[in-house]
């Protein structure tokens, strides 16, 4: 429907005045294309009590965008915060924009909402000046109310809905959005609006589903990635206590990465673990039961010694590497990683003959009905899929096997199931953050300024599992932070491999930015080191030209702004104390670096406790743009580091025999308690307009941390979780 029928419907059937908006497309924008096949990505409610609703699609996982995104809306429509809900959208790929990742969900919906909010008010304002027979010029919107200044007369948001909603709308060029200084909610420390359901227990995360009838199940997985179903017993399983089918799964649609297995279905979950732990199972290990980390690390030796594409190549790297008055080189490696989120993995889907349901903790609601379709043959209309509260994402929940696997069983047991994968299953079949090497080669001059630059970068790539091969960039989400170097280097040269491997990969928090950004900023300090000048005053003497950097991987994105950059360093620095007295045994390192349209730099102080590091304080500066909820903010960069602290220090995933040797956090360890560093965030005052902030404050801690280490120890940390051994 067009958008002025659509309101106008809207207002028949009770719902007062609703507007609808593009996510990450203005809506004058929208006006000049009015053949799109989806006019709406949210809408704005506002009823007759006044009451003002966000139908969103994004999905809330802890990172509180519910709250930014209703800050925003509030704002604008100008009423109080306390007036306005979120509603989760149904799951329909025509109306919505339901993808969640990338820290795209304040920065897709800022200036959208925005003009979506104040198109509503400028609607409530016209209505309550006809009334009134009053200019509109005399009329104006505060805290749910239309005030006409002349007489003092009032009228409220919820008398005018119903009316509002009958006019055309208006051009969006004539719909002015507030004036900054008028903001009163933007820029606020609210807090979030999920906090008291998860307090009292009354939020529903997708362990949490019931639904009449349902059975539990767990998978039987062919240890070995690739590895396929032999053959199995179930006679041991089925006489086990509660337990009522076992069925083979078969491997999931293309691209789904679900690899198919057999199913224990039982009236609880621990029965149907109990009834798995009894299965006699076979396996066929597969094609990559011969992979290691040593066969791995042997391609990455061989990818990154010899010339790669380039995609990136200022001037002569070579010829300025081979007249260096000195040359520095390093080797930087690593690991896979799990996501590990606090949540077990889980899907309840209800598959009849004609009709599906689901109830999933995931990131992109949109693809899983595509796939729940895909597995069922059942059409768009008759596929529901309700997204709850989320227990930790990191991109694990934007993938879709589990989800796949719980249409699968439903169908085949004719019955509501709730697949859930125990921790060992996550740890075990999941998808990972790539492992990947970096092979630096740099050359300064006799006066210690760098003049040459070589990286050449493996991976086991991402996309290169998804896409026709036809098509692929096996780079597309490897290169960046990397590519795009800020420092002002005359010969520069990066250069790209993908690895062969068999394991499963996806997007982790910071994706590859978490490998680039450790790497890069960590061979900084090498060079900054090697030059014999400070780490801090090295890096700002390279930015000191304020420059506009483009990633040869994202040509016509957002560049970045080394002016921006330095201010973050300079900021994180001083409020650091870099360069004052430390107590005896510690020391500080420092990092910076570019992701998501955001700017982050943190300064990290260490010691050693019984050989091993102990990180103490964690000093971070970012510049996300204009901060909707600078309590937000902290609280995303403070999980960043616990998260980025957690790899750093602690846990990895490593391959033996076509398998992962992990099983659950007894070696998988991540960061406890008593661990975690004191963390001061700060934020750079910006007008500019949201940048992400979920994910650029993890890239630059495993190399400030480093860094720090090198300047207590003299060892230089080049291989990730750092180990005692490394320091000795």
């Amino acid at each position: 429907m067009k958008r002025r029928s659509f309101v106008q419907a809207s207002a028949t059937v009770g719902l007062g005045l609703v507007v609808g908006f593009r996510f990450e497309a203005l809506l004058a924008q929208e006006a000049a294309k009015p053949a799109l096949p989806n006019p709406f990505d949210a809408w704005i409610r506002i009823d007759a009590a006044g009451d003002v609703t966000l139908v969103c699609g994004k999905s809330e996982m802890g990172q509180g965008i519910h709250t930014a995104l209703t800050q925003i809306l509030a704002d604008e429509v100008e009423v109080d915060w306390a007036r306005v809900r979120v509603e989760q959208a149904p799951t329909n790929g025509a109306f919505y924009d339901h993808g969640t990742g990338g820290s795209s969900s304040v920065r897709g919906s800022y200036k959208t909402l925005r003009q979506a909010a104040a198109t509503a008010r400028t609607q409530l304002v016209a209505t309550a000046a006809e009334q009134w027979k009053a200019p509109v010029s005399e009329c104006r919107a505060e805290r749910g109310e239309i005030v006409h200044a002349p007489t003092g007369r009032r009228l409220g948001y919820g008398a005018l809905a119903a009316p509002a909603a009958l006019r055309p709308l208006p051009d969006p060029a004539t719909v002015v959005l507030k004036d900054a200084k008028d903001f009163r909610i933007i820029g606020q420390s609210i807090p979030r609006n999920d906090i008291p359901a998860k307090i009292d227990g009354s939020a529903r995360f997708g362990l949490d589903v019931r639904v009449p009838g349902m059975l539990f199940a767990v998978i039987a997985r062919c240890p070995t990635f690739g590895g396929a179903l032999k053959s199995f017993d179930a006679a041991k399983a089925k006489a086990s206590p509660g337990v009522v089918a076992v069925v083979e799964v078969p491997p999931g649609p293309k691209g789904s990465f679900a690899p198919g297995g057999v199913a224990v279905v039982a009236k609880s979950t621990w029965q149907a673990i109990q009834g798995r732990n009894a299965l006699a199972v076979q396996w066929n290990p597969g094609p990559h039961a011969a992979e290691s980390d040593a066969t791995l690390r042997k391609s990455f030796e061989q990818l990154t010694s010899a010339p790669a594409t380039a995609f990136r190549s200022d001037g002569d790297a070579a010829a300025a590497l081979a007249s260096a008055a000195v040359k520095v080189e390093a080797t930087y490696e690593l690991p896979f990683q799990a996501h590990a989120s606090m949540e077990p993995l889980n899907a309840t889907v209800d598959v009849r003959a004609d009709r599906a349901e689901a109830w999933l903790a995931t990131q992109d609601p949109k693809w899983a009905q595509d796939l729940i379709m895909e597995v069922t043959g059942l059409k768009a209309e008759a596929v529901t899929v309700h997204t709850t509260y989320m227990g930790g994402g990191f991109g694990r929940r934007a993938s879709a096997d589990y989800i796949v696997e719980g249409a699968q069983v439903s169908q085949l047991v004719k019955a509501p199931v709730q697949v859930v994968w125990t921790r060992e299953d996550d740890m075990q079949h999941g998808s990972y953050r790539p492992a990947a090497m970096h092979r630096f080669s740099a050359a300064l001059d006799a006066a210690g300024k760098p003049v040459a630059w070589l990286d050449r970068m493996s991976s086991v790539s991402i996309s290169r599992q998804w896409d026709d091969p036809a098509k692929v960039k096996p780079w597309a989400s490897e290169i960046d932070g990397a590519v795009n170097l800020p420092y002002a280097i005359p010969n520069l040269r990066m250069e790209y491999a993908d690895a062969p491997s068999g394991v499963p990969r996806m997007w982790w928090r910071s994706v590859e930015h978490s490998i680039n950004g450790f790497a890069v900023e960590s061979f900084v300090d090498e060079l900054a080191a090697a030059a014999r000048v400070d780490p801090l005053a090295f890096r700002l003497a390279l930015l000191a030209e304020p420059r506009l950097v483009k990633s040869p991987n994202d040509p016509d994105g957002t560049p970045l702004d080394t002016k921006r950059l330095k201010a973050c360093l300079e900021l994180a620095a001083s409020k650091a104390g870099w360069g004052e007295p430390l107590p005896a045994g510690r020391a500080r390192g420092l990092a910076c670096h570019f992701s998501f349209l955001s700017y982050a730099a943190q300064v990290a102080e260490v010691s050693l406790v019984n050989g091993a590091p102990r990180v103490h304080r964690i000093v971070a500066a970012v510049d996300c743009g204009r901060a909707i909820n600078p309590d937000g903010v902290a609280a995303q960069v403070e999980s960043s580091v616990v998260y980025a602290l957690s790899a750093a220090l602690k846990g990895s995933i490593s391959i033996a025999k076509g398998a992962v040797e992990q099983s659950n956090f007894h070696d998988f360890e991540v960061l406890r308690l008593p661990e975690m560093p004191r963390v001061e965030v700060h934020i750079v005052a910006s007008d500019t307009v949201p940048t992400g902030i979920g994910e650029p404050g993890l890239p630059p801690v495993a190399s400030a941390v480093g860094n720090a280490l090198f300047a207590l120890t003299g060892k230089r940390v080049r291989r990730l979780p750092i180990r005692a051994s490394d320091l000795a």
